[in-house]
């Protein structure tokens, strides 16, 4: 878009692989941070200006480390493997009673296992591209220093998430940003790789009814990201701006 619109800054497009605070919005001109993160990995597109970026951030973010390049700061987004799965299988509290803790009381041992298959999918995705993604009990553990034997242990053990309150509709963007932005594209490169992903593809069909659209569609596939019918070294090259 910054070449299409004729920009001449030397300007740097980076992404984080989430934002750094665990925080809700309490009144019009207020929010309440419930945690700050202990590190966030950040990649530019061009993956070797990584260091400049970190430089300009750190005096303000010492949070912010590096990340490998794009596609590993995208593939280990764990608000794809929390987001989507607890609204979906969530949706009867929250369209009826509301109030509860959305990463507590919501995560039953029998949705920490949804949550783990979605984790499991995501992170074979990532394999396929040679990219070592994080599983969500390490990145729980980096993130927040909570550990456990299981998924449903170690979001149970992280004090973050105490008090921080379900949605009180399905129209929000753990939904429309989280499912077209994150489930479709990793289950589309899954796709195009031959990598099952049947639990990604359920929960953006189950998603897609609930708010009346089509997910898929309207989502970020390899066609309309322009990647289809790249192959992996095209892929790595691609991500780190060559």
């Amino acid at each position: 878009m910054l070449e299409e619109k004729g920009c001449k800054a030397n300007a740097i497009i980076a992404e984080t692989q989430t934002f750094i605070y665990a925080s809700r919005a309490v009144g019009p001109a207020q929010a309440k941070i419930f945690r700050i993160k202990n590190s966030i990995p950040l990649a530019s597109i061009r993956a070797h200006r990584i260091p400049e970026v970190l430089k300009k951030l750190r005096s303000a973010f010492p949070q912010f480390v590096a990340g490998d390049n794009i596609f590993k700061t995208s593939l280990d987004n764990i608000g794809s493997v929390f987001h989507p799965a607890l609204c979906i299988l969530n949706a009867g509290w929250i369209e009826d009673i509301s109030e509860f803790q959305f990463y507590v009381e919501g995560v039953t041992r029998s949705v920490a296992e949804v949550l783990e298959r979605v984790d499991a999918e995501r992170v074979a995705v990532a394999e396929a591209l040679g990219i070592r993604a994080l599983t969500a009990r390490e990145w729980l553990y980096l993130a927040y220093s909570a550990a456990g034997k299981t998924l449903y242990d170690a979001m149970h053990a992280n004090h973050g998430y105490r008090g921080i309150m379900a949605p009180t509709n399905l129209n929000i963007r753990y939904l429309s940003e989280d499912i077209p932005a994150s489930l479709v594209p990793i289950a589309s490169i899954g796709e195009m790789l031959k990598v099952p992903a049947p639990t990604l593809k359920a929960l953006i069909h189950l998603g897609s009814i609930i708010n009346g659209c089509d997910y898929w569609k309207e989502g970020r596939t390899v066609e309309r990201l322009g990647i289809a019918g790249m192959t992996v070294k095209e892929l790595r090259l691609l991500s780190i701006g060559q």
